[in-house]
């Protein structure tokens, strides 16, 4: 076991493996850049990029151990860098953060190859757990679980993006109006 020892670092206890390669994608530029930093002091090699394309011309060159993707960005998709990165090297152990955390796009980052999903604020420590984390080791439980109104808006939700954002045809798999779907869709979440 390593423990970082930095001032702006928990004392934190986490197995460091020798390739401590880490890139870090995410189109927020101070969101990028603390999170960069907070890596770096836990003891990381990080290349840290703002667009797709960078991402993937970083996987396809220099391979990292380790990657932190943010699943929507304005140039395209963090899934697709995923697909990249195991193309080129398979044993890599990716997160995804998202500001849009539902249950349909933490399938969809699992199912692309994600060994966890996060969603934003995430701390650094968060993160190191993610990615450190034994496939064997099954989280806890939550303090704070959903509510059933939450379930049905994170199900509803995953119905809506399974149907590649079909309104119409949501509506119609959820047998219900098309008209009371839309006024869902556009509500916040529930807590």
């Amino acid at each position: 076991m390593a423990t970082r020892e930095d001032p702006d670092v928990d004392d934190v206890e986490y197995e460091m493996p020798e390739d401590r390669t880490l890139l870090i994608l995410d189109d927020d530029a101070p969101f990028r850049t603390r999170l960069g930093r907070a890596m770096t002091a836990r003891g990381f090699v990080v290349s840290a990029v703002g667009t797709v394309d960078e991402a993937a011309e970083v996987a396809r060159q220099n391979p990292p151990a380790f990657a932190v993707l943010d699943l929507r960005l304005q140039d395209g998709d963090g899934l697709e860098v995923v697909k990249t990165l195991h193309a080129s090297r398979p044993d890599c152990r990716v997160v995804m953060l998202t500001g849009y955390g539902n249950i349909a796009t933490a399938v969809a980052a699992v199912k692309a190859g994600a060994v966890d999903y996060l969603s934003k604020p995430a701390d650094a420590d968060d993160v190191i757990k993610a990615l450190l984390a034994h496939p064997e080791d099954k989280p806890e439980p939550p303090d704070n679980p959903m509510s059933a109104d939450r379930v049905r808006w994170e199900h509803i939700q995953r119905v809506f993006e399974l149907c590649d954002h079909n309104v119409s045809e949501t509506a119609r798999r959820l047998n219900m109006h098309r008209r009371t779907l839309q006024r869902i869709l556009a509500k916040r979440a529930p807590r």
